[in-house]
């Protein structure tokens, strides 16, 4: 393959990913304030609400409102989860609640990396192969990323919240690519999503990587990787 100027790479469940689950999280921080609920439950109905919420971008705002918008963002995507387990009225003050939660997804606690992320991106590094990220994330992406030491790897990040758009839209691929002066046919993106992250970059003319990390894939539609060391051998 010809080598890359720019490798884009998606963030969660690419870099790194949720301990256990989202679910288990959820149950585990409402349990040290006193409410129960089956952590498979809370996974699927965090699904469900994260997916009939709007898209987590916020299009011609003043960048100093981002912050209190993303958090609003997710206090009704977790408010709607537990109160669709029917646990919401058992927690005593659910707004305090919210806080710790929201708080926890920025620390290390719930994250780990994989292991193929180090060794890919030191070696495109030594390549001089720039590199950005492209993510559906919030702000607390850059304190993630200082936990596991990633930030000095990435030239750019372009986050749905801050640029008001969010994957699979192109525009948010193009907007990422006027960051770094070069054309799709020039760059990567490696994602773990066939919708936001392949269809997605594939629609902006870039060349996409579908990464499997959990979930089986139909290999027939998509140039899958079972880890970005695949692209490193090659």
């Amino acid at each position: 393959m010809k080598q890359p100027k720019v490798i884009f790479l998606d963030a969660v469940g690419t870099l790194f990913g949720v301990k256990g689950s989202v679910g288990e999280v959820y149950s585990y921080l409402a349990s040290q304030v006193g409410v129960n609920c089956d952590a498979s439950l809370l996974e699927t109905l965090f699904y469900q609400q994260f997916k009939k919420a709007p898209p987590l971008a916020f299009p011609k705002v003043d960048v100093m409102e981002v912050s209190d918008l993303e958090y609003q963002w997710w206090y009704q995507v977790a408010y709607d989860t537990y109160k669709e387990a029917k646990v919401i009225d058992k927690f005593r003050d659910f707004d305090s609640f919210f806080q710790q939660l929201y708080d926890y997804f920025a620390s290390p606690h719930p994250w780990f990396l994989y292991d193929d992320v180090f060794p890919a991106l030191q070696y495109w590094q030594k390549q001089s192969i720039a590199l950005g990220i492209i993510s559906n994330f919030d702000s607390r992406i850059y304190e993630v990323l200082d936990i596991f030491g990633l930030t000095s790897f990435f030239q750019t990040i372009t986050i749905s919240s801050t640029t008001g758009i969010a994957k699979p839209n192109s525009d948010i691929f193009i907007e990422a690519l006027e960051k770094h002066n070069c054309q799709p046919e020039e760059t990567w993106h490696i994602g773990d999503s066939k919708k936001e992250d392949y269809q997605g970059a594939k629609s902006a003319g870039i060349n996409a990587f579908l990464l499997q990390r959990n979930e089986k894939i139909d290999r027939s539609d998509y140039t899958i990787i079972d880890s970005m060391e695949r692209l490193i051998s090659n």
